[in-house]
């Protein structure tokens, strides 16, 4: 197969880190199966952006909480494009949830946005991909190292990147999975400016990420070596060396 039959699914791809990853993927030749959940017009956008560079996209909503959903997205995609070689589980939800405040409801939206929508479209996917797909699944420093009134999204995060590498093993040795663990590429708007500044300074490499940082990490992981799963990758400055007491 050449570059321009590969077929990629990036959930998430209307906004934010979704949609860097997407852009990037399709200017490396893949054809891109671009999911969103509410942000129809966004992913519009995205689509038109990546038709308009020669590459081909086509949009897909779907609700990842909901396994039937999950199940007709995968089954769309292939029927689409007629194969899926790499899944990017981009899709996220990220409330802050301070202990005092936080409710079952909380942690279960957490849950099932991040941890469950995961498992459910690994489950989904890997049975119909190519052999020597690719899984990527996006994580969170916060995962490996929790960080104070975000405790549902980070026990859902480190729930990610414990799923990563059980499915290394899983799906072994026919697809490879690997996790991206971001920090601050792209803060919420309203974003204390101080807090933010703060976030700089404790940095070693004294700056925020991007998207195209993450982007970039997820190309290395489905397109730079064929002998890497299981891997889970932080970027993020140096944050988790920094705060290990190492740095």
């Amino acid at each position: 197969m050449t570059g321009t039959d590969r077929v990629a699914l990036v959930t998430g791809a209307a906004r934010r880190v979704g949609r860097a990853v997407a852009v990037d993927l399709a200017s490396g030749g893949y054809r891109l199966a671009v999911h969103y959940r509410r942000s129809r017009e966004e992913a519009r956008q995205v689509v038109a952006q990546i038709e308009a560079s020669g590459g081909r996209a086509v949009p897909f909503g779907a609700d990842l909480t909901d396994d039937g959903a999950v199940d007709r997205l995968v089954a769309d995609v292939v029927g689409t494009f007629g194969r899926l070689d790499v899944l990017v589980a981009a899709a996220a939800v990220f409330h802050r949830t301070p202990w005092s405040q936080v409710s079952a409801a909380d942690w279960d939206f957490h849950l099932a946005a991040n941890l469950r929508a995961t498992f459910l479209l690994a489950r989904a996917a890997a049975p119909r991909m190519v052999d020597g797909g690719s899984i990527v699944t996006i994580g969170d420093w916060s995962g490996e190292r929790p960080v104070l009134d975000y405790l549902p999204y980070c026990v859902s995060k480190a729930g990610v990147i414990a799923l990563t590498r059980a499915l290394a093993q899983e799906l072994a040795p026919r697809l490879r999975v690997n996790c991206v663990c971001p920090a601050t590429v792209l803060p919420p708007e309203g974003h204390d400016p101080e807090e933010l500044d703060r976030i700089r300074r404790q940095t070693p490499l004294q700056r925020l990420g991007s998207p195209r940082d993450v982007a970039a990490a997820v190309r290395f992981l489905v397109d730079g070596s064929n002998y890497v799963t299981g891997a889970v990758l932080p970027v993020d400055g140096g944050r988790l060396v920094a705060n290990s007491g190492l740095y």
